[in-house]
């Protein structure tokens, strides 16, 4: 079978490719492993190595307790750690990095973030969302040999999977990383790279008014947070959290500015992409953006909501009266549909994921990964958005059904709808004359096997700008 080749419309491009070669935790079942598969990454380091990356999950744990710095402390003894939940919105850092970035019992917690405390007030080592930046700070950059190694690796694995193009959404300053990438002639993946919203006075001084670059790297796209996830308990909600009754998450840094700073991006003619995950930060986003088209005047600007993950009916509505693209990661359901009852009542949890809903109120759907939070593979993806049968096998029939959409609404939504969402509609997303000759091979016809089966199709042959960059051996 032939499709047009994948677009990715969410991911960490080069964080990926760090992970890759980064210690592995996603799948760590018990806090014994967790331990363990430090202790051996940590033995074939050097002493004051960092150790990064990561992507554990606790709810694979039973009970769910965070991790903690006691735990990793007598393995890590000469390396500093700083390891990511695999949303990104929680790290544990071990006791040698909270000292290095002088965290102790009387360092305040920040706007949009938490150090979390044991009962006498002490770090546990356990930072959330912008509490991140205490440790983040003192972590020493890697130099631009190691970002092109980790580039490389990412652009070989995307062409592994049949992804042909990428919107990063921290692309930021390492834009020229992917440059040197494409003037060697290794780049395999057409890349849209974003910048921080909040780097938008940045870019008002150097007079940029909109996207620029040639089909194989543009840059043009702001990217802003307004929460932080469910896992980490900091998604911002209406109503308070069934397993933290007295908190409704955590509203982001940005949240007080924002308002201002999108209508002045929008002004200058920038795309604008708002992370929202809770039912609060969607409402609130979906305000914001009605307000910078109020005062801006109506024109194509594809404002974006990333995850648009818990919404309110009224809301889902929105998106397609605001023309607002709902830029979603499907394999997120299956990962998110074991735990999150623990989270969220009923009512709450018919908006999780609302693919069928959102559609059906005339939005487009761009479906991305969420790399390396998730897997890049987009044919997981597709099983994810048809199936919604979760990773634990508890769901056969899927996990809120209702809002099951088909193979074709899938496919279209991680080539067209992507595309759309990156204003290349014109250039690619669909097989046709004139567009780029960006297509996959897949060893399955997709649209008629078994759903459950998609999940193990693979990709013969990926094909960018009519050269075939990938070839299954």
């Amino acid at each position: 079978l032939v499709i047009p080749g994948f677009n990715d419309a969410h991911v960490h491009f080069l964080e990926g490719g760090f992970q890759l070669s980064a210690v592995d935790l996603r799948d760590a079942k018990t806090p014994q492993e967790f331990v363990e598969r430090i202790k051996n990454f940590a033995a074939k380091l050097p002493k004051g190595r960092w150790i990064l990356g990561g992507k554990w999950d606790h709810e694979n744990w039973t009970p769910n307790n965070l991790p903690t710095a006691a735990m990793i402390d007598a393995v890590t003894l000469d390396n500093p750690v700083f390891i990511d939940r695999l949303d990104g919105h929680m790290a544990l850092a071990n006791s040698l990095a909270l000292n290095l970035a002088k965290v102790d019992k009387n360092t305040k917690d920040v706007e949009g973030g938490e150090i979390v405390r044991d009962a006498a007030g002490n770090p546990t080592g356990v930072l959330k969302d912008s509490a991140m930046g205490y440790v983040a700070k003192v972590i020493p950059d890697f130099s631009f040999e190691q970002k092109l190694e980790a580039a490389t690796a990412a652009t070989e694995y995307a062409a592994s999977v049949g992804v042909t193009s990428v919107q990063d959404m921290s692309a930021g300053t390492d834009i020229g990383v992917y440059q040197e990438l494409m003037r060697q002639g290794k780049l395999k993946t057409r890349i849209y790279g974003c910048s921080p919203l909040s780097d938008f006075a940045r870019w008002e001084k150097t007079g940029v008014r909109y996207a620029f670059g040639d089909a194989m790297l543009r840059v043009g796209c702001l990217k802003g947070y307004s929460d932080g996830s469910l896992g980490s308990t900091t998604a911002w909600f209406f109503e308070p959290y069934r397993d933290a009754p007295n908190s409704t998450g955590l509203a982001s840094d940005e949240i007080p500015k924002m308002p201002e700073m999108i209508v002045s991006a929008d002004k200058a003619g920038l795309q604008i992409m708002i992370h929202a995950i809770g039912d609060r930060a969607n409402a609130t986003v979906l305000d914001n953006f009605a307000k910078a088209e109020q005062r801006n005047g109506s024109r194509d600007r594809r404002f974006r909501i990333e995850h648009a993950q818990h919404l309110r009916q009224d809301d889902i509505k929105r998106f397609g009266g605001q023309k607002v693209v709902a830029s979603m990661q499907p394999f997120h359901i299956i990962d998110d549909g074991r735990w999150a009852w623990k989270r969220l009542d009923e009512k709450r949890l018919k908006g999780t994921y609302a693919f069928r809903s959102l559609l059906d109120s005339g939005a487009v759907l761009a479906f991305g990964s969420d790399s390396p939070v998730a897997p890049l593979n987009p044919l997981l993806g597709v099983y994810a958005a048809v199936t919604r049968r979760t990773l634990d096998d508890k769901n056969p029939n899927g996990w809120i059904p209702e809002q099951k959409i088909s193979v074709e609404e899938t496919v279209r939504a991680f080539t067209h709808g992507s595309a759309y969402a990156e204003f290349q509609d014109n250039m690619k997303g669909t097989i046709e004359a004139g567009k780029l000759a960006d297509f996959v091979i897949l060893s399955d016809d997709i649209f008629t096997i078994d759903p459950v089966k998609i999940r193990d199709a693979k990709v013969l042959t990926t094909v960018m700008g009519g050269k075939v960059v990938y070839q299954n051996k």
